[in-house]
C-alpha cells in the first residue's frame, strides 16, 4: 500500500501536471477568445453570465490568466487575449468544435 497509485481524480491529475493552465482556466480563455472574435474584447460580467459564475469568481480567474500572460486586463476594463492567449484559445476553440 505504500506504492504510488496509478489512477487519480481529474483534480489529482491536474495537480500532478506541470501544465500551469487548469481546465477551468481553459474554459475561461475559450470564452474570452470566442467573444473577442466577435467583439474584440470580453468583460467580467459577460464571462460571469456565460459561465454561470459570480463576477468575483470571473474576476479572480481573469487575474490568474493575466499573471500567466494569456490575457491583458485592467480592473473594470476590457479583457483581450494576448498573442500567446489567442494561440491557446484558437486551439481550445478548435478542440471544442471537434468534440
Amino acid at each position: 500500500m505504500d506504492e504510488e497509485p496509478d489512477f487519480y481524480t481529474q483534480k489529482g491529475y491536474q495537480m500532478r501536471s506541470d501544465k500551469p493552465v487548469t481546465s477551468a482556466m481553459e474554459d475561461y480563455l475559450e470564452m474570452i477568445c470566442r467573444q473577442a472574435r466577435m467583439e474584440g474584447y470580453a468583460r467580467i460580467n459577460f464571462l460571469a453570465h456565460r459561465l454561470n459564475v459570480r463576477p468575483s469568481s470571473a474576476s479572480k480567474m481573469v487575474y490568474q490568466l493575466r499573471e500567466l500572460g494569456l490575457v491583458s486586463f485592467e480592473k473594470y476594463g476590457l479583457i483581450r487575449p494576448t498573442e500567446e492567449g489567442a494561440a491557446l484559445g484558437d486551439y481550445l476553440l478548435h478542440r471544442h468544435d471537434q468534440l
